[in-house]
């Protein structure tokens, strides 16, 4: 007898109760696909037709979109392409509550419209004593073509020669600024700006002076830059883009910028990122000079550049909330992380799996940080686990390095260590 006559019908199918439970869940299109593609596998000979019914129960997604769950097991702590900062729990559940129908734009004691995101606004000024006031757009870059547009449409912009940075994916800031209509007045040399420089380019058609944090790289060796504090001097609106988001300073990181500081030194706005160091969601902040934000609030395209109730909640309890996944990995001592690592090798050899542990280096990433090594600790593995780590069913993004594969743990939280064991085990 023919054994693809054996495959269950997907009606069938369709009425275990796990399966039907998974309809009310994620949608019967969703269920429907997975049991097709149980079906085909045993059509093909790849599944025996007995196992259809728990294939598809294997394979249920966790959720309806598109997206999946991976461990950052790659020894870079805030990785773009897998979304940057993971939330904290306290900001999951203000993203569940606000999730429903809320009090976004409603003051509930008059029953009239209320200003939109002003626990947020409160939440980080409160974290930023020199700020005066806050606003909150989409993403980082959008805070800045805020500003660019707001404050120097049709005029100058005067920014040195060395922080004409490109920052990932062929996004270059110079770009990003003359398209607000706005023009660059280029001063220094790529390793060295004098105050000189800046305080000759200023003229009547400036609109303000820009301080970009070069983000992803360094220059060292013969070079000169001028700090906020003396910049502050100059008869214009000096901004800050600090990029990676930090509210306050890191003692893990000393020589990252934060908002604290540089608007204390003199900077009249500072712009950032929510989803980086901050830990928090995708989010550009704007933090500063009551006056200034008042400004960008009230400019048409910051109508356009506004986040939603989602990004709102989880943003003001990142700031108000406990210590963000992100902050805790930078917390991590190396001891602590070896001997999860270790712990991990000897439970992997038990099984068979030839495994060790070792220090490791990790980096921040994000744009954050250049240069910085954090120290860390890895599980050792044969190299041809990374690409089957990586296709599983929790994927774990781990890295090849001297043709090992290394499951670094500085950004994976102890809690995933038993999701590590499963996954690596799964490869076998």
């Amino acid at each position: 007898m023919d054994a693809r006559r054996r495959i269950p019908a997907t009606d069938r199918v369709l009425d275990d109760p796990v399966l039907a439970g998974a309809v009310e869940r994620l949608g019967r299109d969703v269920v429907r696909a997975v049991v097709h593609d149980a079906q085909r596998r045993a059509r093909h000979g790849q599944l025996d037709p007995e196992r259809v019914i728990a294939a598809a129960r294997e394979a249920l997604p966790a959720s309806a979109g598109g997206m999946r769950r991976v461990v950052n097991a790659c020894g870079v702590l805030l990785h773009t392409n897998l979304g940057r900062a993971p939330l904290s729990d306290a900001a999951v559940e203000a993203v569940r509550a606000a999730a429903g129908t809320t009090d976004v734009e409603l003051d509930l004691t008059t029953g009239r419209r209320g200003p939109r995101g002003r626990g947020v606004r409160a939440a980080l000024t409160e974290a930023v004593p020199a700020a005066e006031a806050a606003h909150v757009v989409n993403n980082g870059a959008a805070a800045l073509s805020l500003v660019a547009t707001a404050l120097a449409a049709g005029r100058e912009i005067v920014l040195a020669r060395g922080e004409l940075v490109e920052i990932g994916d062929g996004f270059r800031i110079p770009d990003l600024l003359t398209s607000t209509g706005a023009r660059l007045r280029e001063v220094g040399t790529t390793n060295r700006v004098r105050f000189e420089d800046y305080r000759d380019a200023i003229g009547p058609d400036t609109g303000f002076v820009l301080k970009v944090h070069p983000s992803n790289f360094r220059i060292t060796g013969f070079t000169s830059q001028v700090p906020v504090a003396a910049l502050r001097e100059l008869p214009v609106p000096v901004i800050a883009d600090i990029g990676s988001g930090l509210l306050r300073a890191h003692p893990a990181l000393p020589d990252e910028p934060d908002a604290q500081r540089t608007l204390a030194a003199g900077a009249d706005l500072v712009t950032a990122s929510g989803d980086k160091l901050l830990g928090g969601p995708q989010a550009g902040l704007l933090l500063g000079s009551a006056e200034l934000v008042r400004r960008l609030e009230r400019h048409p395209l910051a109508r356009a550049l506004r986040v939603d109730k989602l990004t709102l909640a989880a943003l003001e309890a990142t700031v108000r909330g406990p210590a963000t996944p992100t902050a805790q990995a930078l917390d991590r001592g190396e001891a602590d992380l070896l001997d999860r690592a270790r712990r991990l090798a000897a439970s992997l050899r038990e099984r068979g799996i030839d495994a060790d542990a070792r220090t490791s280096t990790a980096t921040v990433g994000g744009g954050g940080a250049p240069g910085v090594e954090l120290p860390s600790a890895a599980v050792t593995l044969p190299s041809r686990y990374a690409a089957a780590l990586r296709t599983g069913r929790t994927p774990v993004l781990a890295r090849v390095e001297h043709g090992q594969c290394l499951l670094d743990l500085c950004a994976v939280a102890p809690a995933d260590d038993a999701v590590l064991l499963d996954a690596v085990t799964a490869v076998g």
